[in-house]
């Protein structure tokens, strides 16, 4: 499904990703560790379109999409989570799912009623609160909101940065249990975490990245089982 090629990125002066290359197949998890500041925001920010790579080519569905803009992106099928949720506060819940429609709104209005019903039953948690101010939520059902949000893009891809942060261990262990069921319905996701334990229980690959090169990838299970990775970058990993 997407093939990134010998991919580099700079925000201005600093070479954030140097030479990356990994593909995901199809209704793959795959798990992006490493340090703060190792490159793995700039990673999703420069699939989703955010940042445009100074070199490489990243292939989605057999076409290079390395030089589309963020709204094409998107139409395209591929939705970005972004680390902090970056709701809106101010609006409702209904208002805020709605927006993730947007690029859809105008030609397909009687499926986006359809989408969003089964949005609220992905997280029922959300049910019942569809008019109050997105801001009033607690930090979990604020998280499953931006997750709800990025699903109503209708996307192929998903691509979550640090959906974990900030949250209880049982808020954490519901959201990687919606993300396991979301694999299990077709969707590919692409999860950036620093929660190690969480995201390889629910990867099926995993990928390191060290100062904007990718030091590892493999099965998660490989991960899990080498203990110079284990040591070298992940710390203590408890399953």
């Amino acid at each position: 499904m997407l093939e990134i090629k010998n991919l580099d990125v700079f925000h201005s002066y600093i070479h954030a990703l140097k030479d990356l290359s990994f593909t995901v197949k199809e209704g793959e998890l795959v798990a992006v560790l490493g340090a703060n500041g190792a490159g793995k925001s700039t990673l999703l920010g420069t699939i989703a379109g955010l940042y445009r790579p100074a070199k490489g080519e990243i292939i989605y569905r057999d076409e290079d999409i390395s030089k589309c803009s963020a709204e094409r992106i998107v139409r395209k099928g591929i939705s970005l989570i972004p680390e902090n949720r970056e709701i809106f506060g101010t609006l409702s819940v209904r208002d805020n799912l709605l927006l993730g429609a947007f690029h859809r709104y105008r030609k397909d209005k009687t499926t986006i009623q359809k989408d969003l019903k089964e949005i609220l039953e992905i997280f029922p948690a959300l049910k019942g609160r569809e008019k109050d101010l997105a801001g009033s939520l607690s930090g979990g059902l604020q998280q499953m909101l931006a997750i709800g949000r990025g699903l109503m893009t209708n996307p192929r891809l998903l691509l979550l940065d640090e959906p974990s942060i900030g949250l209880a261990p049982l808020v954490v262990k519901e959201i990687m249990s919606i993300l396991v069921r979301l694999k299990a319905s077709g969707v590919t996701i692409i999860l950036v975490e620093q929660n190690t334990q969480s995201a390889l229980k629910v990867a099926d690959s995993a990928l390191i990245i060290e100062r904007g090169r990718i030091a590892h990838m493999g099965n998660s299970s490989e991960v899990i089982a080498d203990s110079s990775i284990r040591e070298a970058y992940l710390g203590r990993v408890c399953l």
